[in-house]
């Protein structure tokens, strides 16, 4: 008959096997990215000690005290040789907290540290925090910019009405966060907000996603662009949208950035959301443009279509059909993608500099009619017409 211990230590023997669980490569690649097998994080990587009560005498039947419901949407950095994310892990409670996992390859193998990051509080107390953007600032500090969720106070009898607003906290170490004032704008709330990793006219400069209502973006919307002096009394005073909603296109209900861009010779990268409506629901899809890399908010690239669109498994989740990214590393040339499907578990592409630049640089524009995109792609055909003819010779 199993001890107590022998069940305790069954538990912790369970998630070291799925912790060690080597991740593979999926047997198919676009070319512009090759996804894995494994999702990297899932609620089952958290450790048993945040979750159960591990004291026989209080917790005699081994029961589950404090669940969790999701890992999802995390902000990365590649921080001292290690693939960091800052988790977004979402209890049973419906509370978000963020905790930080690491991975040597960045592909498998994530352990969380010993304990969830300990938030510190603006005057105004969070009821709830998600989607940290960790940026490394030319200043030296690491900015994790977060969602920041409280009741609103202008609907008491709405339990349903909240507010979101951008909060901002740094660090340099992921360990230690100093907790600054919540960001102000003048466009009602915000969420997806991020910070550009360079001073832009000697300001922080950050790109914006206003919205009129705590859901639905009303007549806002779009990827903003807006520069503060301080980050300490973070403040932006004029917002110009950079890239806006398009009717029917992938982002047609509304869009934000995603990580902070990466820098490359021929441009900012840049990886965002896109959010359509269907029969079944809001789709989220990922997509990527380039800025210039002297004017980061001016738009120079824009492929058309989605870059990453849930598959598979990734469809279903605790909101399905969904993709999110706030979150990518770079390691030299080559990049992870972090992103999460259906606000349920973490996944990881991989892709190089020179993959993702040639892709944003030389995908076709969606040309907004049907009409022209079969001219866009019966130009495509005529172009391949002559190479197929030589293999057919051959």
């Amino acid at each position: 008959m199993l001890t107590y211990f022998d069940k305790v230590k069954m538990l912790l023997e369970q998630q070291q096997q799925l912790i060690n669980t080597p991740n593979k490569p999926t047997s198919h690649s676009n070319g512009i990215f090759q996804r894995w097998q494994n999702p990297v994080i899932t609620r089952a990587h958290v450790p048993v000690s945040w979750r159960y009560d591990l004291n026989e005498a209080s917790n005699p039947l081994l029961m589950e005290r404090l669940g969790i419901n999701a890992t999802f949407n995390s902000g990365a950095i590649y921080l001292n040789g290690k693939h960091l994310l800052v988790v977004r892990v979402e209890g049973n409670d419906r509370k978000s907290f963020f905790a930080v996992a690491e991975s040597d390859s960045g592909v498998d193998n994530f352990r969380f540290w010993s304990h969830p990051i300990s938030m510190p509080e603006t005057d105004n107390p969070d009821t709830n925090v998600y989607d940290m953007r960790l940026t490394q600032h030319q200043d030296g500090y690491i900015y994790g910019l977060f969602c920041t969720e409280r009741k609103d106070l202008n609907q008491p009898d709405d339990l349903s009405a909240a507010e979101a607003q951008c909060g901002i906290a740094r660090t340099k170490d992921l360990v230690n966060w100093q907790r600054l004032p919540d960001l102000i704008t003048y466009s009602g709330q915000q969420r997806n907000v991020v910070l550009h990793p360079e001073f832009v006219e000697g300001k922080y400069a950050l790109y914006t996603r206003p919205q009129d209502g705590f859901i639905s973006v009303g007549s806002g919307g779009g990827i903003g662009w807006g520069l503060t002096d301080s980050m300490e009394q973070a403040e932006i005073k004029q917002e110009l949208i950079i890239d806006n909603k398009a009717y029917h296109t992938i982002k047609e209900i509304k869009n934000g950035q995603g990580p902070a861009p990466i820098k490359t010779d021929a441009g900012w990268l840049h990886l965002a959301h896109g959010v359509r409506n269907t029969a079944a629901g809001l789709r989220y899809v990922l997509y990527m443009f380039m800025t210039a890399l002297d004017k980061p908010w001016q738009i120079t690239h824009a492929p058309g279509g989605h870059f990453i669109a849930p598959e598979g498994n990734e469809r279903v989740g605790d909101v399905s059909n969904v993709t999110f990214c706030n979150g990518w590393t770079q390691n030299d040339s080559q990049i992870n993608i972090y992103y999460a499907s259906s606000d349920t578990r973490m996944h990881v592409a991989t892709t190089t500099v020179e993959q993702l630049v040639d892709y944003v640089t030389h995908t076709p524009q969606d040309p907004l009619t049907s009409a022209k995109c079969v001219a866009q792609r019966n130009a495509l055909i005529g172009s391949n017409t002559q190479v197929l003819e030589q293999l057919s010779l051959n």
